[in-house]
């Protein structure tokens, strides 16, 4: 169903302003936003306009109750055409749908979100980097936007959807730790969900990670902080002695689409995955005896981000080299080539715009 959208040009595009072989990650902006709003049980005033600030008052819900959610995803250029496309559109719309039904927050219709995102990407289209490892990165999101101070779900929601060029998230391989006191999710939470909050609270434990020395942080469970969960941002996977083994998505994990066409993609190609809780113990044992010979974080900013060491308990394992890695050096090339149309598409994943 097609929905009434008004379009309003910039007057001066920025494009000119950008140099597209050096850009810090989420920094630099596309000329337009798409941006519609919820009231009295519908969506309504679909509108794609210039980017720049928006007025809200400061007594919105968001501010100061968290009812905020976002998703990621990204378009490329068909290197055989250049026409616009995007990798697996429709997942990220259910994901965010999801978090939406965890927050308190009302679904947004296929068809405002597909039409919006396409739309906005027509018009931006020549902001899509071409360089190997570059895209348009994509920050769908939803907030609440009642006037009104009080612990209660909104009634009225903002849906906006902006653009950013952006190179790799990860340019060179990450230093890990394995977080023991911190915890980001917890049973009966909402670390499944693509949650404002959930980010929040990993900012100072991060911070003083990376005071130390380290990239990333591999979270674990928060009972026991026994098990492994997330890295960072990403899902994580380890590659021991050919086995190919991940954590299982559930309440306390986000059910990442780069994860899950990673394991597609790998049993594709005859590897073996296991979806199993990892014990944090096990895999530091495996790396002293040199079982481990990859590991890897997954995600739609990262790709694949390659774990060069993981510091357990003050001890840190250092990981085979990246170029003897055969997994995750595979994976990142088939996915690559598959969101640019450089090699078949065999789960029929990317969308022409």
């Amino acid at each position: 169903m097609a929905i009434s959208l008004k379009i309003t040009k910039t007057q001066q595009s920025r494009i000119d302003q950008c140099d597209f072989n050096n850009i810090q990650f989420g920094t630099i902006f596309a000329d337009h936003m798409f941006c519609c709003n919820y009231e009295n049980g519908i969506w309504q005033d679909a509108e794609i306009q210039p980017f720049g600030p928006i007025a809200l008052s400061p007594s919105i819900s968001a501010l100061h109750y968290g009812q905020s959610i976002f998703e990621g995803m990204k378009a490329f250029k068909n290197a055989q055409t250049g026409a616009p496309q995007l990798f697996r559109p429709l997942d990220n719309w259910r994901r965010l749908n999801v978090s939406a039904g965890r927050m308190a927050m009302p679904e947004l219709p296929e068809e405002i979100f597909m039409e919006g995102l396409s739309q906005l990407i027509r018009l931006d289209k020549d902001w899509i980097p071409t360089k190997e490892g570059s895209s348009l990165y994509i920050r769908p999101f939803m907030f609440a936007t009642d006037e009104f101070v009080g612990v209660r779900p909104s009634q009225k929601f903002s849906f906006i959807i902006f653009t950013c060029p952006v190179n790799s998230y990860y340019p060179k391989p990450i230093r890990v730790q394995v977080e023991q006191k911190y915890t980001r999710a917890f049973k009966g939470g909402a670390g499944f969900a693509k949650a404002a909050g959930n980010y929040g609270i990993s900012m100072l434990p991060t911070l003083e990670a990376q005071r130390s020395g380290f990239d990333q942080l591999i979270w674990t469970d928060g009972s026991q902080h026994d098990y492994v969960e997330e890295s960072g941002t990403m899902n994580i996977f380890l590659v021991v002695k050919g086995e190919v083994i991940t954590p299982p998505v559930g309440e306390t994990i986000l059910a990442g689409i780069t994860r899950d066409s990673v394991i597609k993609l790998l049993r594709n190609a005859g590897y073996s995955v296991t979806e199993k809780p990892v014990s944090v113990k096990e895999i530091a044992q495996a790396c002293e005896r040199g079982e481990v010979e990859d590991a890897f974080g997954t995600g739609t900013a990262a790709l694949i981000a390659k774990i060069q060491s993981i510091t357990y308990a003050g001890k840190t394992h250092e990981l085979p080299a990246v170029e003897q890695r055969k997994v995750s050096n595979f994976l990142y090339a088939e996915l690559e080539n598959i969101r640019t149309s450089q090699s078949p598409d065999p789960f029929n994943w990317v969308v022409p715009v």
